[in-house]
C-alpha cells in the first residue's frame, strides 16, 4: 500500500529540478546535465522512483551519490518514499559522459593548481560569530593527523584570521612565477597554507571590493604550486557574496560544508549558504553544529544557545550532520595561543578527530585513482594541458 499523503506529488520536473543538486564531485556536473538520470516515475502518492545510471557499477562514489539523490527528493513537499536504482553506462554513454567533462575542463573552468584527485571542502557559513575559521583549522589538523596532506586556503579576504590561529607567519616565497605554501608539519600529515595574512599587516584593513577580492583568491588557487594535496579546505568568509559565487566557477567540484550553531536564526541564515551553493551546482556535503552546549567542571551541561540547530539544518536541506562541537574556553584559548585544540590529545582534540573520520570514510572519501571516473579525469588533464587550442579530437 503506497503511503498516505496530503501534501500535492512532485511534478518528474520537479524531481528533475531537485536533481540538479545532486552533483557528481569529480565531474563538477550535476547529474542530471551528466544524463545520469535514466528514468524518473512517480508510480503512487508520496513514492518517486529513480533511475541512475553510473559511470562504473563499481564506482567509490556510489553510496554518496545514493544518499544525495534520496535527500533531495526526500526534501519535495508530498514524498514520502524514494525507490532508487543504480545502473551502469553503456561504453556510448560514459563517452559522452567524458566528452562533457572535457568541454567544462577545456571552455569553462580555469587551470589551477588543485590536481583532479583532490577533494575539496569548502566551510562556509550564512553569517560571522559562529566559530568557521576556528572550525576550519581544527578539521584541517585533524585530517593531517590521520596522515593525509591537507591544503588550506584562507579565502576570507577581510578577516583573515587562520594564520594566527595555527601560529604561523612568513613571507611567501615564489618559484617559477607560483606561489608556495607555508607547511607546518602536523604528524603524521601535512598542512600547507595560503593566506592574506602572509602578505598584509594582521592590524591593516583590506579595502578591496568584489571583483578584487575575488581575483585574490584566483590567485591563491591558479598562481600557487600546491603540489599533490588529498584534501584542500577552504575558510570561506560569511554570507553568500562574490567570493562564493566565484569558487563555483572556478572550482565547479567544490564540496560545502556548513557551519551553524544551535538557535533557529542562525539555522535560518545558514540555510542561505546552502542555497547559494545549489543554485551554482556544488553540493551540500555537510552541516556542522558548532557551540552546541557547555558542560561545567562538575559535569552540568546546559543548552545556552538552545539546542538542534544543526540537525534540524541538516533536514531541511537534505544534507547529513557531520557532527557537534560542544563550547569550551580551551577552544578560543588554544587558537589565540595558535596551538589549535586539534593538536592535543584530550576530548576536544576526539571531537574533531571524530568529525574528521565521518568526513574522510562517510561523507566525503578519497577516490583512488584507478576508480570510478578519477582515473579517466587525470589522463584528461594531461590531455588538455598537451592539446594545441582548436584541436578537435
Amino acid at each position: 500500500m503506497a503511503p498516505e499523503t496530503s501534501d500535492p506529488v512532485p511534478t518528474r520536473d520537479q524531481v528533475l529540478e531537485a536533481l540538479r543538486s545532486v552533483i557528481d564531485p569529480e565531474l563538477g556536473d550535476n547529474v542530471v546535465d551528466l544524463g545520469m538520470v535514466r528514468g524518473v516515475e512517480v508510480p503512487a502518492p508520496g513514492v518517486v522512483r529513480v533511475e541512475i545510471a553510473l559511470t562504473i557499477a563499481g564506482c567509490p562514489l556510489r553510496a554518496q551519490l545514493d544518499r544525495d539523490v534520496r535527500a533531495r527528493v526526500s526534501a519535495l513537499p508530498g514524498v514520502q518514499a524514494v525507490e532508487l536504482a543504480m545502473g551502469e553506462m553503456d561504453a556510448e554513454a560514459r563517452a559522452e559522459v567524458m566528452s562533457r567533462a572535457r568541454w567544462k575542463a577545456r571552455e569553462r573552468a580555469p587551470v589551477t593548481g588543485i590536481a583532479p584527485s583532490t577533494r575539496i571542502l569548502a566551510v562556509g557559513s550564512g553569517k560571522g560569530g559562529v566559530g568557521k575559521s576556528s572550525v576550519t583549522v581544527n578539521l584541517a589538523v585533524a585530517l593531517a593527523r590521520r596522515g593525509l596532506t591537507v591544503g588550506l586556503l584562507d579565502a576570507d579576504i577581510w578577516g583573515f584570521s587562520v594564520p594566527r590561529l595555527l601560529g604561523m607567519d612568513g613571507a611567501v616565497e615564489a618559484r617559477r612565477g607560483k606561489m608556495i605554501p607555508l607547511v607546518r608539519a602536523v604528524e603524521p600529515g601535512t598542512l600547507k597554507v595560503l593566506s592574506m595574512g602572509f602578505l598584509a599587516d594582521e592590524d591593516r584593513a583590506i579595502m578591496w571590493r568584489g571583483l578584487v577580492l575575488n581575483r585574490a583568491v584566483q590567485q591563491f588557487l591558479e598562481d600557487a604550486d600546491w603540489g599533490q594535496l588529498d584534501y584542500l579546505l577552504i575558510d570561506l568568509p560569511p554570507g553568500t557574496g562574490d567570493i562564493q559565487m566565484g569558487l563555483a566557477r572556478m572550482l565547479p567540484r567544490t564540496e560545502l560544508l556548513i557551519v551553524t550553531t544551535p538557535p533557529v536564526a542562525a539555522q535560518k541564515v545558514a540555510a542561505r549558504a546552502a542555497d547559494m551553493a545549489r543554485r551554482g551546482y556544488l553540493r551540500v556535503a555537510g552541516v556542522i553544529e558548532n557551540m552546541s552546549a557547555f558542560t561545567c567542571e562538575h559535569g552540568t551541561t546546559y543548552q545556552l544557545f538552545g539546542a538542534g540547530g544543526g540537525a534540524r539544518l541538516a533536514e531541511e536541506i537534505g544534507a547529513p550532520l557531520v557532527g557537534t562541537i560542544p563550547i569550551h574556553p580551551q577552544v578560543s584559548e588554544a587558537g589565540d595561543a595558535g596551538v589549535p585544540v586539534a593538536m592535543g590529545d584530550g576530548p576536544l582534540a576526539g571531537v574533531f578527530a571524530e568529525l574528521a573520520r565521518v568526513l574522510a570514510e562517510e561523507v566525503a572519501p578519497l577516490v583512488e585513482a584507478s576508480g570510478c571516473t578519477a582515473r579517466l579525469l587525470d589522463q584528461l588533464a594531461e590531455v588538455v594541458a598537451t592539446e594545441p587550442v582548436g584541436t578537435e579530437g
